[in-house]
């Protein structure tokens, strides 16, 4: 798990450009810094300021000699390679990088795992391959040398790298099926091509602005929305989507300032799995366990983040009968976040797990008062504001963690996207059952939901028109209801060139199964929110985070299996709670609430310190680019008086304004 950088550029590079770049983002691998520089035929490696003793002393090939700062030199490469290393396998010099294989003719920056590399190499090794480090990232190096990109498909992990082809001049990038690990580029004004696990690396580089997306902006505001494109907040910054690859012929290339071309390399094949559910239940177990097991290969202790929901207790559950059978001494250890306010908290399931397992327990308890403190350096991390003060309690459930030196944590993403475990996804199972004309058995379906998580009927009645309204007509509503009105909103400021629309909304991406929403929801919406702001949380800290339940092995099945093994009878994610039925506790393995690393954002706003919020909203409206108007101020006093049911734009609004005066962002006069 480290942090990457690269530049490509002609003229050639400007050395300071890079190490500024690569210093930057120290806190995502604080244990080794290297340097890579390219020419057309020579090759250049250094050391940094943060390069152990014991790299310089090594007789490995790719491990330099000397650092960066040592001797002036006149550079004359046209593209460069940085890193900062996160040592988690093979703790020794060998995994460093930039890392070399095939006599110096492929190198790579890689940031990521990958969890069945010793399966990989041994079947590299009977082709004939040969290794010298014990690392994952000779893995990667060896297979892209034999299979090319074709190997992306055999990789099981998590990653982001870029690998040079020195022979052919090629530059390949690559990022992982989920987008569990970030890549952005950006074209500086020079014509140079800067990347990197980071946004705000290209702060280093000259000619940088930060200058306002407003429609990623108003997709932001309006509905919470981030990551759904390859466009970022900032104009002209992109990011490599999940599942895609980047090929560049250095000799060809020629420098542009928009969107390079990638290829969709992952798709999961549409093939229905049969069997009842039992069966399906275990064979999901199955490779829940194998997924789990693979992720602990760690040589560091592996800790969990623990909700006390469903996903992340299964994860600790299984981790600790993994462990108990390695006849492994190592105590688990579980970092969770609480609140005083029992509606707001789930300290009691946390409890029930650490009751009946072999776990170590730290409870965090997020406070407004440390909120704001923490705040500008959160955004900071995070690089583009987000939608609520959740991510301030998985930011404080990291920072105790690396307090006490934990450098791998395992984390629950990504099973509600897959496994139906939100509650929209009971429109569209009443909308199957409707237009089906399975008209007892939706009406069963409607009573046992109603009964199950104590929704009103108009909820129940809500869910199901929402599922069954023509696209179009919904969108509409949805607009009117959401804003106020049609077009744009009373607190937002309209502009010809932004839409303000959902947007999803268009009837060839508005979802029409449950399969389909889960693909939307892993590729496009909320799974890929929650992985930025993980990758962010944990990093921030020289953590690494592990999702288990994004093993492409477990994803391609859960996508496959039937509709109604996942949503029926009013239960969420039943295959899994079948699964897991003998393994979790029965009042887990049975709760229908949901919450996770909450936080009491409505008391603080409503009721703990709304003078706080009102004097932070009016700084909001002066530092919005112009795109939140005097509003938004009704809105907050609304849902103070009780006027008004709370929602997260208050957040949004303070938060894009924090995000603003941060990286001093501009909007671009056109």
């Amino acid at each position: 798990m480290c942090g990457i950088s690269g530049i490509l550029s002609r003229p050639p590079i400007a050395m300071h450009e890079l190490v500024g770049m690569n210093n930057l983002i120290s806190h995502r691998g604080p244990d080794d810094e290297g340097y890579a520089l390219f020419n057309v035929d020579a090759c250049l490696i250094f050391g940094g300021v943060s390069t152990p003793s014991n790299v310089y002393q090594s007789t490995i090939s790719h491990c330099p000699d000397k650092k960066i700062s040592d001797e002036p030199f006149e550079c004359k490469a046209i593209l460069g390679f940085a890193h900062r290393r996160l040592a988690i396998l093979d703790l020794s010099e060998a995994g460093h990088q930039p890392m070399s294989y095939g006599n110096g003719r492929y190198w790579i920056v890689y940031n990521g795992e990958i969890y069945n590399y010793l399966e990989l190499r041994q079947e590299l090794e009977v082709l004939g391959l040969e290794f010298h480090t014990n690392t994952d990232t000779e893995v990667i190096l060896a297979a892209y040398a034999y299979w090319g990109p074709a190997c992306l498909p055999k990789f099981n992990g998590m990653w982001a790298f870029a690998i040079f082809d020195q022979k052919l001049q090629e530059l390949f990038f690559a990022r992982d099926r989920f987008g569990i690990k970030p890549f952005y580029y950006w074209h500086a004004p020079d014509g140079s091509l800067c990347f990197g696990s980071e946004i705000k690396q290209f702060t280093a580089k000259k000619g940088w602005e930060a200058s306002l997306n407003r429609q990623r902006a108003v997709d932001y505001l309006s509905w919470g929305l981030t990551d759904h494109t390859d466009e970022t907040l900032f104009n002209g910054v992109y990011q490599l989507r999940a599942g895609h690859s980047i090929c560049i012929k250095v000799s060809e290339w020629n420098a542009n300032s928009g969107r390079l071309h990638s290829k969709n390399w992952y798709q999961v094949e549409k093939e229905a799995v049969g069997g009842s559910i039992e069966n399906c239940a275990i064979e999901l177990k199955e490779k829940l366990f194998d997924s789990i097991r693979l992720h602990l290969r760690s040589d560091v202790p592996v800790g969990s983040c623990l909700s006390g929901g469903l996903d992340s207790s299964s994860i600790v559950c299984i981790a600790n009968d993994l462990l108990k059978n390695l006849d492994s001494a190592i105590k688990q250890k579980t970092y969770s976040a609480c609140a005083v306010e029992e509606r707001f908290s789930e300290r009691k399931w946390m409890e029930e797990i650490e009751r009946n397992l072999n776990v170590e327990a730290h409870y965090i308890y997020p406070s407004l008062r440390d909120l704001f403190g923490s705040l500008p350096e959160i955004i900071w991390h995070q690089d583009e504001p987000f939608g609520s003060t959740s991510i301030y309690a998985q930011w404080s459930v990291f920072s105790a963690a690396g307090k006490d030196g934990v450098k791998v944590m395992l984390d629950g993403q990504g099973a509600d996207e897959q496994l139906a475990g939100y509650y929209d996804y009971f429109a569209l199972r009443f909308s199957a059952l409707f237009y089906s004309c399975q008209w007892m058995t939706l009406y069963r379906e409607m009573k046992t939901t109603k009964a199950r998580h104590h929704f009103s009927m108009f909820r129940i009645s809500n869910l199901l028109l929402s599922g069954i309204t023509p696209v179009g007509l919904k969108n509409n509503i949805k607009r009117v209801m959401h804003f106020g009105k049609k077009n744009g909103s009373s607190w937002l400021n309209t502009y010809d060139d932004v839409s303000y629309a959902y947007p999803f909304e268009l009837d060839d991406s508005s979802p029409k199964s449950i399969r389909d929403f889960s693909e939307q929801q892993l590729s496009r919406t909320n799974l890929q929110m929650l992985l930025h702001w993980e990758d962010r949380n944990s990093m921030a800290h020289s953590i690494e985070a592990r999702v288990p339940f994004l093993d492409y092995r477990l994803v391609d099945f859960s996508l496959n299996i039937p509709d109604e093994y996942k949503i029926s009878d009013g239960i969420t994610k039943r295959i899994l709670r079948l699964a897991m039925k003998n393994i979790l506790p029965s009042s887990i393995c049975n709760r229908m609430d949901k919450m996770g690393f909450v936080t009491p954002e409505e008391l603080w706003i409503t009721k703990e310190n709304p003078g706080l919020f009102r004097a932070k909203l009016d700084d909001a409206v002066a530092n919005s680019c112009d795109l939140v108007n005097e509003d938004i101020k009704r809105i907050l006093e609304d849902m103070i008086s009780g006027k008004r049911k709370f929602d997260f734009k208050i957040w949004r609004v303070i938060c894009f304004s924090e995000w603003v005066k941060c990286f001093l962002v501009k909007v671009r006069l056109q």
